[in-house]
């Protein structure tokens, strides 16, 4: 299960071996090797320290030194079918942000005077409430009218229902009047954690339910039993060796004499196997604590409190595994030796006849190939392993995809996984295909296809995708392990023909879309900001560009528009030709007009409309509920953000011209500093729509109109035209990138100038860039996690079971470190 090992590598020292390959993961990360004792002075100068197969007398001697010098320490260990975690994170370790996701935020309705006061809050867009828990620690800011609640420190709050919170006594406070936001408050906490020594005695076991309590103090139990045994007699228990699981059961039973009942079934299974090694396991307890390690590191998310057992033991209830015999079991000198000693001999044999389709060779996919390498799965005679992936290795799947190299981006996902699982192990059958599964490829991916294989791993991001391959699977009668993760979290389900109920129907995915009238005139929440700042740089950037470059090389596309679009266009176009920029001072002059623009002019219109006293009727005031009540700012050159926002603009205004920009913050801030925009004039009678339905409705088409641009743009156009050549260049089209800086810059800064408007909370530039760029966090800690409990289920699929009992749908919290593994419906 060594995966960084190949078979060239036997007889040399495994740290300098790992060490090689490690390097090539990521040459931004120095990775040295120690080959000597772990000595203190060695220890001392590290901020995490994690043992794995490790003795217990060495876990305690570095356990009882890592505390005594604060350092955080991890305990990782696997024995066949079962594992166990442990942490020390010291007396006084702080978690700076102990949760998952972003602060809930909301807009409020109304605050009542009270003891205790009673808040209401605006509905978003999913019509769910507020989204706070009983107890979340929440501040105010831009309420008008009870004042006194914007200074105060966080408090906590009383859930009534899904709009209304109870706060603290309101009762002397100013009277309500409009607006205001009510936002989470994350306070760091303080935990402490107790030595291994101590820990080992008194043990605080986490787990995911009630029932697994007694199981799992049985394992903590069966862990120092072996480690007893190890030193008794020099060795692990021989694989299916029924005199060895007695006596380390005897060895438990001496220690669990003060604390509490022994599950020996549990301790005999656990002995029997010990002697395993097996990579699903390795990858579900190795993810688990490579992700203490970073809570360690970023005081990110809470660290497991202190022991967690993992086992799956339900492995050995499945009919063949019952009859295994210790010659089954023996080791016969092969790679497959550490899963031989759990399953035996004829089982390695068959998963090197198994035929299986992985479908995806993304975070997942990488994973869940890399075990099938290294556990053997179609790599004897028959064996057959197909992977199909449409997508190219990009830069940014680096950081979870372990099977691609920075040499490989651009190349396809699937080629060159099958030939980094090839180089792991040269006996694995895999052919790798380009092909999306779905309607369009049922001519290779037939009935014929599916019918043929032993199972199916599904490793994809869209539910549509998920959904169709389910359909094909339960519609084939063949067995489907569909995973998921979205950043720490992560789930396997199992779906076995005639066992397991059919996977549920994915409901329909909401499209995000937010009303117009939100995103223009009333926004609330930061997500509102960032997809307006999305649509401005479509607006300014893309469009545009497009709308030239298209009138220049044949006005006649405008036929097959309808006239109020061809209007739209036109003007679009005839825009983008006065505005035509000379010079990189030109570009600058253009951004500081569309900041004044944007976060001047048209807010001090709308209170021009709408005044922050106007009354939508008697006695019931315009700005309340789910309008904010907005103000103009005042461009200062000196301000970061306004200068990030001219920089950002300027930059991508001068690409789409062709013009060459410049970063030369201080000559922007003097071009700016000398350029005075006329005052604000406000327009009468301006139309504003206050609901989505009013956003249909659209002003008579002025037909005069259209047919003189039309004429004005199409002599411009010949003014420009020397012979068949344009004068000056087509414009570029700037899309949307999120992986380009200039672009995150501009959304960052467009964003939160409009969240000052508003007064709503900014966000900063990496929550700007997941938002805005629609990134589903992925971590590779979670995904290996993932992939290992799907191979868990490999196993059961492997042996045939027809068991329900046997086979596990699991669902992972590694932000809190728990798992919850239950028996498919």
């Amino acid at each position: 299960p060594q995966f960084l090992l190949r078979e060239n590598d036997v007889g040399q020292n495994r740290a300098e071996v790992s060490q090689q390959a490690l390097a090539e993961l990521n040459p931004h990360v120095v990775v040295a090797t120690h080959t000597g004792e772990l000595s203190e002075a060695f220890l001392a100068s590290f901020q995490v320290v994690v043992l794995t197969e490790s003795p217990l007398e060495e876990q305690l001697c570095i356990g009882d030194f890592c505390h005594a010098q604060g350092i955080c320490f991890i305990v990782a260990d696997t024995k066949g079918l079962a594992g166990q975690l442990f942490c020390d994170f010291g007396e006084h370790f702080i978690v700076e942000d102990p949760a998952e996701g972003d602060p809930v935020c909301a807009a409020m309705q109304h605050i009542s005077q009270g003891n205790p006061g009673v808040v209401t809050c605006v509905g978003t867009e999913d019509s769910r409430g507020h989204h706070f828990c009983e107890g979340d620690l929440v501040t105010f800011s831009g309420v008008e009218g009870m004042t006194e609640l914007n200074d105060q420190k966080p408090i906590p709050v009383h859930v009534l229902d899904a709009f209304r919170l109870e706060i603290g006594d309101t009762s002397s406070f100013s009277p309500y009047r409009l607006g205001g936001l009510v936002l989470q408050e994350r306070l760091p906490q303080v935990h402490s954690y107790k030595p291994l020594r101590q820990a080992l005695a008194e043990p605080k076991i986490q787990v995911a339910s009630a029932e697994e309590l007694l199981r799992s103090h049985s394992l903590h139990a069966a862990f120092q039993a072996l480690h007893a045994f190890c030193r008794e007699q020099g060795h692990l228990p021989c694989p299916r060796a029924q005199a060895d699981a007695e006596r380390v059961l005897e060895l438990a039973r001496s220690l669990r004499v003060q604390q509490g009942v022994l599950d020996e079934n549990v301790v005999r299974a656990f002995a029997s196997v010990s002697a395993g090694d097996l990579c699903p396991m390795v990858a579900v307890v190795g993810a688990m604590a490579a992700q203490e390690a970073l809570k360690a590191i970023t005081r990110k998310f809470l660290p497991l409190d202190q022991w967690l057992y993992f086992d799956a033991l339900e492995c050995l209830d499945l009919e063949g595994a019952m009859q295994l015999t210790e010659e089954d079991c023996a080791p016969r000198g092969t790679r497959y030796d550490g899963q031989i000693a759990v399953f035996g001999a004829a089982f390695q044999e068959q998963l090197g006849h198994q035929k299986y389709l992985v479908v995806g060779a993304g975070a997942i996919g990488c994973e869940l190939l890399k075990n099938f390498a290294m556990m053997g799965l179609a790599a004897g005679p028959g064996g057959d392993l197909t992977v199909t992936d449409m997508d190219t290795v990009a830069l940014s799947n680096l950081h979870r995809q372990l099977l691609y190299r920075s040499s490989d981006v651009s190349k396809p996902k699937s080629v060159v996984a099958a030939a980094a699982m090839q180089r792991m192990n040269p006996d694995v059958r895999v052919t790798a295909h380009q092909n999306q599964v779905g309607p369009a490829t049922e001519s290779v991916y037939g009935d014929d296809f599916f019918q043929r294989l032993n199972g199916v791993t599904s490793a994809l991001d869209s539910l549509e995708a998920r959904a169709y391959l389910e359909k094909r699977c339960l519609h084939c009668l063949t067995p489907l392990l569909d995973s998921g993760t979205e950043g720490p979290r992560g789930n396997v389900l199992a779906m076995v023909p005639f066992l397991t109920k059919p996977l549920e129907p994915p409901g329909v995915p909401r499209d995000g879309t937010v009303p117009f009238c939100t995103l223009r005139y009333f926004p609330r929440t930061i997500q509102h900001t960032l997809q307006w700042a999305r649509d401005e740089f479509e607006g300014l950037f893309q469009l545009p560009a497009e709308h030239v470059n298209r009138f220049m090389k044949d006005p006649a596309f405008l036929e097959q528009l309808s006239a109020g679009k061809a209007l739209e266009v036109l003007e679009q176009v005839q825009k983008s030709l006065q505005e035509r920029p000379q010079n990189w001072q030109d570009c600058v002059h253009w951004a500081h007009r569309h900041w004044q623009s944007c976060y001047h002019n048209a807010i001090a219109q709308l209170l021009h409309t709408f005044p922050s006293e106007h009354e939508s009727s008697p006695g019931v005031p315009f700005w309340t509920g789910d309008r904010i009540c907005p103000h103009p700012l005042t461009f200062d050159p000196d301000n970061n953000t306004h200068l990030q926002y001219i920089l950002a603009t300027a930059h991508l205004f001068a690409q789409a011209h062709k013009v060459r920009p410049c970063s030369d913050q201080a000559a922007a801030q003097t071009i700016l500093r000398s350029t005075v925009l006329p005052p604000f004039q406000p327009q009468e009678e301006l139309n504003i729509p206050l609901a989505e339905e009013q956003e249909e409705v659209q002003a008579p088409e002025d037909h005069g109109r259209l047919v003189k641009l039309t004429q004005d743009l199409v002599q411009k156009r010949q003014e420009l035209l020397q012979g068949e050549e344009l004068q000056v260049p087509l414009m570029e089209p700037i899309y949307f990138e999120k992986d380009n800086d200039i672009h995150v810059d501009f959304i960052t800064a467009a964003s939160n100038l409009r969240a000052e408007n508003y007064g709503i909370p900014p966000a900063d530039w990496l929550m700007s860039k997941r938002i805005a760029g629609r990134i589903v966090p992925a971590i590779i800690t979670t995904t290996a996690a993932v992939a290992g409990l799907a191979c868990l289920e490999v196993y059961k699929l492997v042996w045939g079971c027809q068991d329900l009992k046997c086979y596990r749908n699991s669902n992972l919290w590694l932000s809190d470190c728990l798992l919850l593994r239950i028996q498919p419906l």
